[in-house]
């Protein structure tokens, strides 16, 4: 694991976005995954400006989301598919056959489960995987005590998820289950970028990076992969020993 820290949230997002960049330059049939969330909104945004700019193709290029809200339709705009397809895949030229994002208003969200491996799976697997960071420590919707030997699975989110999650719907909404990809998708991807910003997250941070490797703290998982980046601004990184 890398860990990366940057003066301001505007640099942290520069510096993500480029990694994006040269990923999809290097591989023009890279499989991309990428998280919703507050965190990497302006490292989106950079990315569609500077791929446009470089007018680099994304038509063989694969893209799956991280997670979803079960019984939140994709037309709601905080659906994580409403989230993604606004910042990102409807400003590049993907291909729908390429796109796969979980279906949080399926009456079967096991079947979701086994459809998104199944996809990764005949893709070869995440290239580049771009998470945040919970409160709570978790990564996608894995929260504390998950075990990181799952693929896709349906979880029963907690109460600081499902707080904390309100600030994305107008209105109050209930939210009580979640779809996500596994920390066993994390560990296998083969480089994974994980950001997070601002003062709110500088224990959650010391957490994940100076206490043990844990399944209670999922964010901890990423010192353990090979080829892992911590992308956190000098806020987030305000609890570190150094």
């Amino acid at each position: 694991m890398k860990l990366s820290v940057f003066p301001n949230y505007r640099l942290l997002s520069e510096k993500a976005s480029d990694e994006i960049i040269q990923m999809v330059q290097k591989k023009p049939t890279a499989v991309l995954c990428f998280a919703s969330g507050d965190t990497p909104r302006l490292c989106y945004q950079l990315f569609v400006e500077k791929a446009k700019a470089a007018k680099i193709d994304f038509s063989a290029i694969s893209f799956v989301g991280l997670d979803e809200w079960v019984g939140i339709p994709p037309s709601n705009e905080g659906s994580c598919h409403f989230f993604l397809n606004n910042l990102v895949l409807k400003h590049l030229n993907f291909s729908n056959a390429n796109i796969h994002l979980f279906d949080g208003m399926s009456d079967d969200p096991i079947q979701e489960c086994r459809k998104m491996d199944q996809f990764l799976h005949e893709k070869g697997g995440v290239d580049l995987m771009l998470v945040g960071v919970g409160m709570n420590g978790h990564i996608g919707f894995n929260e504390p005590g998950i075990s990181s030997h799952y693929y896709s699975h349906l979880v029963e989110l907690h109460n600081t998820t499902t707080s904390v999650g309100q600030k994305y719907f107008k209105d109050a909404t209930s939210l009580k289950l979640g779809i996500t990809l596994g920390l066993n998708h994390l560990l296998e991807a083969k480089e994974v970028l994980m950001l997070a910003n601002g003062l709110k997250k500088a224990l959650v941070i010391k957490k994940a990076l100076e206490e043990n490797i844990s399944d209670q703290m999922p964010a901890s998982i990423i010192r353990t992969h090979p080829n892992s980046e911590v992308m956190i601004d000098e806020e987030a990184a305000s609890m570190l020993r150094s």
